[in-house]
């Protein structure tokens, strides 16, 4: 199936509105995974006409992926990751975690981007930062499709190395998600170190129920448009 190249036609609009030089756009993976972190990258384009096939991760095939995200190491201007691990995950909340996973990249790049594009809905970021948020951005935006595609590759080769310690789970395979290899693994074994120990799957595993973490520190609120733009595209 065809699907339509990204562009920078929202970064060049946040240019043009807010003189901004450099924009950085952001993407997470990992938010709905049991086990493992959750990894957000940071990159910076510019305006330069991306490589052939560029998309969102989830539409390509694993090798093309693999192959599109080895050539944009070597494209994009800037890149850096950041991950939340799953204790953070269990102590933090997602929101927090992804803000802080976000912020680890972010400040993991040479250089500090005057505005960022997110993908998605939900402004996770807050100030001090001026964020875009872009939904299918991953789609639609060069910047965050190239943050997505260099995410989720390198997340998985990180799930595959975590998983050589636990063959069962197939995490090589799953990255972490739910699948029915995973689903039996945890009802037999239980949680490995890597799973996230706050969430709803253990409820429904009575052998290991009492693992369950209760989070003490509530989710962090206001961040929802504090420091977003507000122009639609």
């Amino acid at each position: 199936m065809a699907y339509e190249p990204p562009t920078h036609s929202v970064e060049r609009s946040l240019r043009a509105t807010t003189g901004a030089k450099i924009v950085v756009g952001v993407d997470e993976v990992g938010r709905g995974a049991w086990a493992g972190p959750v990894t957000v990258c940071a990159a910076i384009t510019g305006l330069r006409r991306p490589p052939t096939g560029l998309t969102d991760s989830k539409l390509l095939s694993p090798k093309k992926r693999s192959t599109l995200a080895q050539e944009l190491e070597m494209w994009v201007t800037a890149h850096a990751l950041g991950h939340s691990s799953p204790e953070e995950i269990d102590d933090l909340g997602m929101t927090a975690a992804l803000r802080l996973a976000a912020t680890r990249a972010l400040d993991g790049l040479p250089v500090r981007p005057d505005a960022v594009i997110l993908d998605g809905k939900h402004n996770y970021l807050g100030s001090p930062w001026t964020v875009r948020t872009v939904i299918k951005g991953d789609q639609s935006c060069v910047a965050v499709a190239a943050a997505s595609v260099i995410a989720k590759v390198r997340r998985d080769a990180m799930m595959a190395e975590l998983g050589a310690a636990h063959a069962d789970f197939r995490f090589g395979d799953n990255a972490g998600y739910p699948s029915p290899v995973h689903r039996a693994a945890l009802r037999e074994l239980g949680p490995t170190p890597h799973h996230r120990l706050s969430w709803a799957y253990l409820d429904g595993l009575p052998r290991w129920r009492h693992l369950k973490r209760v989070r003490t520190a509530p989710e962090p609120v206001g961040l929802e448009g504090e420091g977003q733009l507000g122009f639609d595209f």
